[in-house]
């Protein structure tokens, strides 16, 4: 057996915040706006040429060599304060690094309160996936995302989403869940679809206050389980299986079929996803950036030695090697994997340190929505749509008859539970 072979690179991906985290809007939930604190001598936030490059070189060299994509995001801050004459650069750097046959994408996550018809041509023209943060009806979004005058910033999302619209521009919305959105699952779910979101991201807003556990903004958390879990009710309820995509539904179906969850917040470990920031600054996560968590600078440090080094591969094996007893003996743990470390605020019933804040809301979400999950993933395992669900018994009954001939009333049920057929699946 060879030893001392040097280990296979694997994918990372990286959040780039060419404006560092300069916005428009003044949203009272955003965690990044005080990190210009980490910069104190900084008046101009923006990513320079030079630093674009550096970066842009790098992320292409430093992933594997069997990659065949790498995929640029573009997040703030508010990352059109840039300008389409940046992004017209960042496209120009990465065809003159990018590998024979390697595809890159680009994705810009945005309040859309910039967008215009130019951008609109550009994003278009350029297969940018946009990103639209909008976290419900006018009343409900303008809760807390405020314009710097103090103002609802609704009007001008949904004038940003007529642009993308008029141009066929692809996107999906990113919703923040907070203590006022997660009361209304269903107008939330229902406005989103209305305005052609086919896709949806839900983030829980978890604020950790010096005098209270959370502050008034956060989501309670069974309340952030019982959201996920009407959102999913009203999918359910309007046939949107294979229309409309949930991230969190797609995640949990698809680790309910024993594979692991793509996304870190869920997945075992974690670190393979940093964030840069405008000077070069990279850091171990975007809820991270802190300097305590920065890993280094791309204007001094090659990437891929920060990427794989002691001090990041620590950080994403924290995630797991951190968890309190209460959670390796939980019977979600697998679907779980303790959350985010961010949010690991509280602590476990026998006063160990480490329990998610959205703990008791995890639970509430999968104990109502891993039953129809398991017959989704029958139906797929079956070569069917997910949407069969309800009736993937009678299919794999008929499945079952095809091979063994007719299911009778006390022969075991073709489901595999163990019970009589009609203790089961023929009730």
């Amino acid at each position: 057996m060879l030893t001392n072979q040097p280990k296979a690179r694997s994918e990372f991906h990286v959040l780039a915040k060419p404006i560092g985290p300069i916005c428009n809007l003044d949203c009272e939930y955003c965690f990044y706006l005080t990190k210009k604190d980490l910069f104190p001598e900084t008046r101009n936030f923006r990513m320079t040429d030079e630093v674009l490059e550096k970066f842009t070189r790098q992320y292409i060299e430093s992933q594997p060599a069997e990659a065949r994509q790498v995929d640029f995001a573009w997040q703030g801050g508010e990352p059109t304060l840039m300008g389409i004459d940046f992004f017209q650069k960042a496209l120009t750097y990465q065809q003159k690094y990018a590998r024979p046959g390697m595809r890159i994408t680009n994705s810009l996550q945005t309040n859309g309160t910039l967008l215009n018809d130019e951008w609109g041509e550009f994003l278009h023209d350029h297969e940018f996936l946009v990103g639209l943060s909008v976290d419900g009806p006018e009343e409900i979004h303008d809760k807390f995302r405020l314009d710097k005058k103090g103002g609802g910033s609704f009007t001008g999302v949904m004038r940003g989403l007529e642009v993308l619209q008029k141009h066929q521009v692809e996107f999906n919305t990113l919703t923040v869940v907070q203590s006022d959105n997660s009361r209304h699952p269903g107008e939330v779910y229902d406005f989103l679809k209305g305005i052609g979101s086919t896709f949806l991201q839900f983030i829980p807003i978890v604020e950790k206050e010096p005098a209270e556990e959370v502050s008034y903004r956060s989501v309670p958390s069974a309340q952030y389980g019982q959201f996920l879990s009407g959102v999913f009710d009203r999918w359910l309820a309007q046939e949107d299986v294979g229309k409309i995509f949930v991230q969190d539904f797609d995640l949990l179906l698809a680790q309910v079929m024993g594979m692991p969850s793509t996304l870190c917040v869920h997945a075992e470990t974690c670190g393979r996803s940093v964030a840069i920031e405008h000077n070069g600054d990279l850091f171990s996560c975007d809820h991270f950036v802190n300097r305590e968590d920065q890993i280094g600078n791309v204007m001094s440090h090659a990437m891929a030695d920060m990427l794989d080094g002691a001090q990041q591969t620590k950080f994403g094996r924290d995630k797991h090697d951190a968890l309190p007893r209460f959670c390796l003996d939980c019977d979600f743990l697998d679907y779980c994997n303790g959350g985010c470390p961010k949010d690991r605020i509280l602590n476990a019933p026998d006063g160990e340190p480490g329990l998610n804040y959205l703990c008791a809301g995890y639970k509430v979400y999968y104990e109502h929505t891993i039953p129809t999950f398991q017959k989704m993933a029958e139906c797929l395992r079956m070569g069917r749509p997910a949407s069969d669900y309800k009736v993937v018994d009678r299919l794999k009954r008929r499945e079952y008859e095809e091979q063994n001939g007719k299911v009778g009333r006390n022969d075991p049920c073709p489901c595999g539970s163990g019970k009589k057929f009609k203790k089961c699946c023929g009730r």
